[in-house]
């Protein structure tokens, strides 16, 4: 991973967010920026060298960040409580404001887990200003394995070390955790659900799953191929959550394959064309 991370502000809410990014790959990219949408834990380091290394072999210009709580980007206090709309909130309101801070249109979204998720909502509501979606491990409703899961993380961060793993790579570790890890357990949050929303969605996308995945089924990324005629469908064999770590050169391939594929260029405005 590129370190020369910066700032980039924004106001949202009423108040100043800074968020922390870094810029990798090829800038003279044809192609529209990757932007990467790191997972309810992840952070700018946590993708470590993943995005660099995609972006590089393949010609792609590609932007890491992360999302408010997280990494260096601003905490969230403790005193706040997310609501179950917290993803369309980062989708419809965080997304628009950052790219409009850094310049950057129709980008391809590259998402992991929450940032899948993110991915699809930005893509759902905003569909003339997105080129593309790969979304990885994606959730678009509550299962009961992913309850369990992160019920089992949260007995993780109390009583094993799993504190002690993320704090490298969030300046306040307590910010990220609890944020993602209290409205995923609130039981307000178990009717969550984003299917309606997929219809929305006009852009390429592929769905990218591993076959082993312990926070969600294949249910998933089979209800998104359902609800998007023209989805492709990947699933990786002896892959779990994140495939970026456990099937990293499989994921480049088909998401570079895809990217490539659907060839838009910066500055084209009308159908995507090859």
């Amino acid at each position: 991973m590129d370190t020369s991370a910066q700032i980039a502000s924004i106001d949202w809410q009423g108040r100043q967010l800074a968020l922390e990014y870094a810029w990798v790959g090829a800038p003279s990219s044809e192609y529209p920026v990757v932007v990467f949408l790191h997972e309810g834990l992840g952070s700018l380091s946590m993708w470590k060298d993943f995005p660099a290394h995609f972006c590089t072999a393949n010609g792609l210009r590609g932007l890491v960040f992360s999302r408010y709580a997280y990494g260096n980007s601003t905490a969230r206090p403790a005193e706040e409580h997310w609501r179950p709309d917290f993803m369309h909130r980062q989708a419809i309101e965080v997304l628009p404001a950052l790219f409009a801070q850094l310049g950057i249109e129709r980008p391809w979204l590259f998402g992991h887990s929450d940032g899948g998720s993110i991915a699809l909502l930005y893509a759902a509501h905003f569909p003339n200003e997105v080129s593309g979606v790969v979304t990885v491990a994606p959730h678009i409703f509550v299962e009961d394995i992913s309850i369990a899961n992160i019920r089992a993380a949260r007995e993780a961060y109390l009583h094993g070390d799993l504190r002690s793993r993320l704090a490298r790579h969030h300046a306040d570790v307590d910010s990220a955790f609890w944020g993602w890890n209290d409205i995923w357990l609130d039981p307000a949050f178990r009717d969550w659900n984003i299917e309606d929303e997929l219809a929305g969605i006009t852009c390429p996308v592929i769905a990218i799953q591993g076959e082993d995945d312990e926070y969600g089924t294949l249910e998933q990324v089979h209800g998104i191929i359902r609800r998007i005629s023209s989805a492709r469908l990947c699933v990786l064999s002896q892959c779990g959550h994140s495939p970026h770590r456990d099937q990293p050169s499989e994921l480049s391939r088909e998401a570079a394959e895809f990217i490539t594929t659907h060839r838009v260029y910066k500055n084209h405005t009308g159908d995507n064309h090859a």
